[in-house]
């Protein structure tokens, strides 16, 4: 169930990442993309953000990717939701920064624009676990 679960999130470009500010959650709508194994997250965002701050405060996040695009209503049985849970991290290795940074705009080329400034910091999601619910009954968790 975990490849299923890595294959998912390979195969979308678009999570929330909820982050925290004085135990208050905070939710952001962010274009990624994956290591091949599907262990890493990498999206980009300005270090001006309360999310970049959030982050340095406390590291410990979660992803939520699903399939909202793809299942319409009355044909909801089929939606399915993937919460990745991790530590986030900076990327200061520049040559790492700018591999990351083509990947990403392959999956999401809206991205130029941020990715040319010079306070835009790459981010990297360490996956813990991941739980995917299927329907309204199913549900699958490993950790890594």
């Amino acid at each position: 169930m975990l490849d299923q679960m890595k294959q998912r999130a390979r195969e979308k470009a678009i999570c929330v990442l909820a982050t925290v500010s004085h135990n208050k959650p905070r939710c952001s709508l962010m274009a990624y993309t994956t290591d091949s194994e599907g262990k890493e997250f990498y999206m980009v965002t300005s270090r001006e953000t309360s999310k970049f701050r959030n982050l340095i405060d406390n590291p410990n996040v979660s992803l939520l990717i699903d399939s909202r695009e793809d299942d319409k209503a009355p044909d909801r049985n089929r939606a399915w939701a993937l919460t990745v849970s991790g530590r986030a991290r900076e990327i200061v290795n520049r040559e790492k920064q700018q591999e990351i940074g083509l990947v990403l705009l392959e999956k999401n080329p809206h991205l130029k624009e941020l990715l040319d400034k010079d306070d835009t910091a790459v981010l990297c999601v360490e996956a813990e676990s991941f739980l995917l619910l299927k329907g309204v009954s199913e549900s699958y968790y490993e950790e890594l």
